[in-house]
């Protein structure tokens, strides 16, 4: 779900970043349709024109660092 959109971030994201760094964007499909300043901000107008669950909301920043994250846990599986 939304690989399109995420893909579409990854493999534009340099350019993405020089129009749009530190902003949040929606993106559906292969299109940004919205920046905002916020997470909080871009779900919920988003939310009032899309069907949620068919756009993404990415924080467009440079690197890797933008879409991972990393967990740590002292949880063992056995």
């Amino acid at each position: 779900m939304l690989e399109k959109e995420f893909t579409y971030y990854i493999e534009h994201q340099e350019e993405l970043v020089k129009k749009y760094n530190k902003r949040v964007l929606v993106i559906i499909g292969e299109k940004v349709v919205a920046d905002y300043e916020t997470e909080e901000k871009a779900y919920f107008e988003s939310a009032k024109k899309y069907k949620v669950g068919t756009f993404l909301i990415q924080k467009c920043t440079p690197g890797k660092e933008s879409y991972t994250q990393s967990f740590y846990s002292r949880v063992i599986f056995a």
